[in-house]
């Protein structure tokens, strides 16, 4: 999967990767949150953005996105799936890595594109079992804004 830094540019997930760390060790005594959200938009093609932040709190954030296309139609609920587990897919690689390096206890959380409102309201149930299931913390819309924001801006 390759990456895309709007500061960068077009980087591969280790590149990525040092990146964060060289981020998190300018300050290391800070509070930092690793946040993972991946939102679809439909079209001739299904374009599906999965985005990378690294926020440290109080004081601004960095990021990163992967876009993809795919010709193959799906339902709300299968592209919302598929989000999902392409957010976990990153999020488990990134967590790997994390703690391989020593960074185990940065806190890295899933944003999915579901809600209270909507029709994704039926889906916030499984999607947050997959997530939670995995390890990770989960957040929903409105607090979800690595998937509703971040993410969705480049899906378009």
């Amino acid at each position: 999967m390759r990456f895309v830094s709007p500061s960068k540019g077009p980087l591969g997930f280790e590149e990525m990767f040092q990146d964060i760390v060289q981020y998190v060790q300018e300050i290391p005594d800070h509070r930092y949150r690793i946040i993972i959200g991946t939102d679809s938009q439909l079209g001739e093609e299904t374009c599906f953005v999965t985005a990378v932040i690294v926020h440290r709190d109080g004081r601004g954030a960095r990021y990163y996105y992967a876009r993809d296309k795919e010709n193959v139609g799906r339902s709300l609920r299968q592209r919302i799936f598929y989000e999902t587990a392409r957010s976990l897919a990153v999020a488990s690689l990134l967590a790997g890595r994390l703690a391989e390096n020593g960074y185990a206890d940065l806190n890295v959380e899933i944003h999915l594109d579901v809600g209270e409102n909507g029709k994704t309201k039926d889906l916030i149930r499984e999607v947050v079992g997959m997530v939670v299931g995995s390890g990770f913390h989960a957040r929903i819309k409105p607090d979800s804004y690595g998937a509703s924001t971040v993410a969705d801006k480049y899906t378009k």
